[in-house]
């Protein structure tokens, strides 16, 4: 039986199948107007390529950008949003404050519920949990019919400090599914986001509500598909924190997708790290629209929960709309092989964020597309050739290529040939991913030139040397399966789910009795979401408390297994965080009380590092090369051309190019190059 994995990009839509033997893979188009589309004409090319039937496939895992991509153009459904009455505008004043307090233009982010259709309701639960007023049926009655009669295809409920008490958000939400059409989705904050500040958690319930719709209908619709054509095993679907679940749990969270796609990328890349120990990794996965940038320490990711999408504003933090959901910590930046390149108002080079896609994509791809992108300025300085690019699936048009740079950038900049305006937008491509990658770890207090460089993503064994030099990096990995490595990210994924519960109190006056039992109940809930898809004996549990002094913004994560018989254990919790603080920070704080912030639960499924035996090929017996044309030197140098497949232990030495079907390793002068035991190509940077 064989597992395949399916991710749906914003160029590019990869599959990936796995059998005994290993791996295969194919690159077609994505379709936008009909992503599943794409997708299935990717399944149905590799399944007659190695002779199988829908019938073979054990396991379809699924990750797509379809639920971001509705939040960022605005395409999800009609939403109406019920919160306690008074605080409907909370959507609005989001945090009081400007993201960017000097710039008198900013926008903030158009809210996805509009403001006639946020209704309120008479309620009101305390911080402590109890219940000052009740919700009258009458007026909850008065509010379906005006949900009703506006049309609204979806739900959103959000009351104050149901992360403490969702009393209340159940009962409402219990008597609108009997009022209303079924076809109408409700969602409640309390299952979506169960965590403390009302602005994210009212932003994130009502983002879930937002793409619930269009995401059930378009996961029904290709398991219905599917099923037809003879699939008969599990589909599951990459969560945003680098885990998977159910189709069913999918659907009911789709806010947990948003970074779906990427999180693939990571996956890999943390398995990867652990193959070939490297212990400080940056991730670096550049597709056809943009790139992302992770940490990863000891192959773990950095991860986070909480999460903006859609940022309005020049892609500056505090823009967009703030999520709650488990993820992994990424950078995005606008760029990619679709990336578009022009000349700004000051006669600047700009590269992205604005992408050609896939439709009409570059203009090489001779789809009608006219924009210069990064694809046109690696054919056309010879990073890559027009023969087999994406597997042969794409027939480039090499002649278009330099015409659209020389249009949009040789002649407008004056530059005196086309080849230096290609290898210019290149430079700056990489001096824009670099820069994101230096200003990140220096938020994160990460010393850079310490890391090994992991690249993914068709475009990112192409970038890696120049944006290496550039961070003082000596070291670069390329994984096998590169090129399509989010679609292979998921295949190495393990079935996982995530739960919090915010407390927010003086770690000593916590009700240790009360808390205990809604932890317990939050790891029968998670346990049970992965026992959907994985056996008992197969799951493994897990609390994370973070734990800060009071008045500080420091929280400490102490992690811990645990099952059914957990109990809150405060004075060891306090012995624990003053030890992790003060190897932290190098000191303690006397006379300052203990706050306990949050509790998380998480299943996960027990998996072995697994990996399919590497063994090159021949060595070849003639050496072909090209000229590529070299920025810093000014004219055209030549480099040899090896097949993947034939690299083994032994470095070769550059300039060099190393081709395969999904991506192209460029190794500049002064790297060597060679495939370790695993089949994962090293780049290694001379001292000289």
């Amino acid at each position: 039986m064989m597992r395949i994995s399916i991710d749906i990009g914003g160029t590019f839509t990869d599959v990936v199948a796995e059998t005994e033997t290993g791996l295969s893979s194919v690159k077609v188009l994505t379709t936008p107007a009909s992503p599943d589309r794409g997708a299935l004409d990717g399944v149905g090319r590799l399944l007659a390529d190695l002779g199988k039937s829908y019938a073979d496939i054990s396991a379809i895992i699924h990750g797509t950008t379809l639920a971001t991509n509705a939040l960022i153009e605005r395409r999800g459904a009609k939403t109406a949003f019920i919160t306690t009455a008074g605080f409907r505008d909370v959507l609005d004043m989001r945090y009081e404050k400007r993201f960017e307090q000097y710039d008198l233009n900013i926008e903030m982010p158009t809210s996805l519920v509009d403001r006639p259709l946020r209704l309120g309701l008479q309620e009101r639960i305390l911080a402590d949990g109890s219940v000052l007023q009740a919700p009258r049926d009458d007026e909850i009655d008065a509010l379906a019919d005006r949900i009703r009669s506006e049309g609204v295809e979806a739900v959103a409920i959000g009351f104050l400090h149901s992360y403490r008490n969702p009393a209340h958000e159940l009962y409402v939400a219990e008597r609108l599914k009997q009022t209303l059409d079924e076809s109408v989705t409700v969602c409640q904050s309390a299952d979506v986001a169960c965590e403390i500040r009302e602005y994210e958690r009212f932003s994130t319930v009502c983002a879930n509500a937002y793409v619930r719709p269009l995401m059930s209908k378009y996961l029904g619709a290709l398991k219905a598909e599917l099923n037809r054509l003879g699939f008969d095993g599990s589909f599951l679907m990459m969560l945003s924190g680098g885990g998977l679940t159910t189709l069913e749990q999918a659907m009911r969270f789709p806010i947990r997708l948003v970074e779906s796609g990427p999180a693939g990328g990571v996956a890999l890349a943390a398995h990867v790290a652990r193959e070939v120990g490297s212990q400080k990794t940056l991730s670096l996965d550049i597709g056809g629209t943009t790139a992302k940038i992770c940490f990863i320490r000891d192959g773990n990711p950095q991860t986070t929960r909480r999460f903006e999408v859609a940022r309005a504003w020049r892609d500056v933090k505090g823009s967009g709309l703030p999520v709650r959901v488990p993820t992994v910590e990424l950078v995005e930046i606008g760029a990619g092989g679709g990336s578009i390149a022009g000349v700004d108002m000051l006669g600047r080079l700009k590269v992205g964020p604005r992408s050609a896609g896939s439709d009409p994509g570059p203009a090489a791809y001779g789809r009608g597309g006219a924009d210069a992108t990064i694809t046109d300025a690696h054919l056309t300085v010879g990073n890559i050739a027009a023969e087999g690019f994406a597997g042969g699936m794409i027939s480039l048009a090499p002649d278009k290529a330099p015409s659209a740079i020389a249009r949009h950038v040789q002649e407008p900049m004056g530059i005196s040939d086309v080849e230096t305006a290609a290898a210019g937008i290149i430079e700056l491509a990489d001096e824009t991913m670099a820069n994101a990658a230096r200003v990140h770890g220096i938020e994160l207090g990460h010393d850079i030139a310490a890391f090994d460089l992991l690249v993914t993503g068709g475009g990112g064994a192409l970038h890696a040397a120049r944006i290496a030099e550039k961070l003082g990096i000596r070291r670069i990995i390329v994984p096998q399966n590169a090129g399509v490595g989010s679609a292979v990210g998921f295949l190495r994924s393990p079935v996982a789910f995530e739960s919090a519960i915010s407390v927010m109190e003086l770690l000593h006056d916590v009700n240790v009795a009360e808390l205990s039992k809604r932890v317990v109940d939050q790891l029968s809930f998670v346990r049970g979401i992965v026992e959907e898809a994985v056996p008992a004996d197969r799951v493994n549990t897990t609390v994370k408390v973070e734990i800060r002094y009071k008045g500080q913004g420091l929280e400490v994560v102490l992690e811990h297994p645990a099952d059914t018989s957990f109990v809150i254990d405060a004075a060891q919790l306090e012995a624990e965080f003053i030890d992790r603080y003060k190897a932290l920070i190098g000191f303690t704080l006397n006379n300052i009380p203990v706050e306990l912030v949050s509790v998380s639960v998480t299943a996960r499924e027990k998996r072995a590092l697994s990996t399919h035996a590497f063994v090159p090929s021949a060595p070849q017996e003639a050496v072909p090369t090209r000229k590529v044309f070299d920025l810093a030197a000014q004219k055209q140098i030549s480099y040899q051309i090896f097949k993947r497949a034939s690299l083994g232990a032994a470095a070769s030495h550059g300039p060099a190019v190393v081709t395969e079907d999904q991506t192209t390793t460029l190794v500049r002068p002064g790297w060597s190059v060679r495939a370790s035991g695993e089949g994962h190509l090293i780049l290694d940077r001379s001292l000289s």
